[in-house]
């Protein structure tokens, strides 16, 4: 068992690659809190984790509300005494990319950028405590990039990501907390929702990746343990591109 006797908190956690990160993680020994603003899809995923003979719980959260975060932390401390991972996964659907307004810009903002800080604020104090933890940021090949089908916000927030990722693991280091940051590439089901804005690119996109064809969520839940497991105990402030060689271009 990979992650035996850790407690992982995973937001985004009811689809997508947050959904699979936490049955992978399940799977591998981890006590897994399930956190989603989507109520009915986490509280299914965490009875399917449980049927499987799998530890998990599942709280609802907006990763944008700093309450939220102290009442999930609250509760799981309260519940399993301790978080040894943090995965920063949350999103929302993708806007498109002639949306310029304040909106639009906050709501990437807020979700993207200031629920990783929030996310790393609520449980940066418990791992401290503990000297030692692993956050995993879920970013974006966007981060690196400019990429026309998705909105100017989502670039910046992922940008912000990436950065703030590698300031915390410089900054937490001697705490033994480490941060890491996680990069898909073209993958559904987010990335369905942002490139719908130009379905005829679709094929064009996927022809310029190395690997010739989207990435799979299992993939990104792959990156995530290794990451967040003791494997990586000398790792922090990385970037890791899960892109079928985007970036490498």
């Amino acid at each position: 068992m990979r992650l035996g006797g850790k407690v992982a908190l995973i937001t985004g956690a009811a689809s997508g690659m947050g959904a699979a990160t936490a049955k992978l993680f399940a799977e591998q020994g981890a006590k897994v809190v399930v956190t989603d603003r989507d109520a009915d899809h986490g509280a299914a995923l965490t009875d399917e984790i449980l049927g499987t003979n799998g530890d998990a719980h599942f709280f609802k959260l907006d990763v944008a509300s700093e309450a939220d975060w102290k009442d999930a932390v609250s509760e799981t401390i309260s519940m399993y005494g301790q978080i040894d991972i943090l995965i920063n996964n949350a999103g929302i659907s993708g806007s498109h990319p002639d949306q310029l307004n304040t909106t639009t810009w906050d709501e990437q903002m807020n979700v993207y950028a200031k629920g990783v800080f929030l996310g790393m604020q609520a449980v940066i104090p418990i791992m401290q405590k503990a000297q030692k933890g692993s956050i995993v940021n879920i970013s974006s090949i966007s981060a690196f990039v400019g990429q026309a089908y998705v909105h100017m916000g989502y670039n910046a927030a992922k940008g912000a990501v990436r950065v703030a990722t590698k300031s915390a693991a410089v900054q937490f280091a001697s705490d033994g907390i480490r941060v890491n940051s996680v990069h898909p590439g073209i993958m559904p089901p987010m990335k369905d929702a942002m490139m719908s804005a130009d379905p005829e690119g679709r094929s064009a996109r996927i022809n310029a990746i190395p690997a010739q064809r989207e990435g799979r969520v299992e993939e990104v839940a792959y990156a995530n343990l290794f990451l967040a497991s003791d494997e990586a105990s000398y790792i922090t402030g990385v970037e890791l591109p899960v892109d079928g060689g985007y970036l490498a271009i």
